[in-house]
């Protein structure tokens, strides 16, 4: 092949994959299962997880205009399902004591070994990078919720 050939099987290539559209549905959020509204947090700490987490972990996601170009479109669906099935916030009513108490421990580990937000997201959206401040007081905020939850009688589901 020549080098003609060899462009023209890129862009043939580069065009073809954007008839594989992906779906960018988001499923309905009851208030009354969601993360924050059950919680009661103030504004800021909404704002903070809003920003910083429920583009990928929720049913409210934002799809950018890059999510129209594939193969970019395919990884962040991939990402967000794998995240959504990692945690949900906006299921966050569906979850049992015992899990929601292990997910708040792991929204505390993953903010204080930085690895939430993950850099991949940062790189477009800079919104989301928590500086010291905003992570120490997610990170209390969570700390809070989980002996709260300590305190109460366990059931589990």
């Amino acid at each position: 092949m020549n080098k003609k050939q060899i462009t023209f099987a890129i862009i043939f290539s580069i065009v073809f994959i954007q008839i594989f559209r992906i779906k960018k549905t988001n499923p309905i959020v009851e208030e009354n299962k969601n993360f924050i509204s059950l919680s009661h947090s103030n504004e800021e700490i909404n704002s903070l997880i809003k920003i910083a987490c429920y583009d990928c972990h929720s049913n409210e996601v934002s799809y950018p205009w890059y999510s129209n170009i594939a193969p970019f479109s395919w990884w962040i669906k991939h990402h967000i399902n794998e995240a959504r099935s990692e945690l949900n916030f906006s299921e966050w009513g569906n979850y049992s004591r015992r899990k929601s108490d292990h997910k708040l421990k792991e929204c505390i580990e993953m903010i204080e070994k930085n690895e939430m937000p993950i850099n991949s997201y940062l790189i477009m959206n800079s919104e989301a990078k928590l500086n010291n401040n905003q992570k120490a007081k997610l990170i209390s905020w969570f700390k809070s919720l989980r002996n709260f939850e300590s305190d109460k009688p366990k059931k589990y589901k």
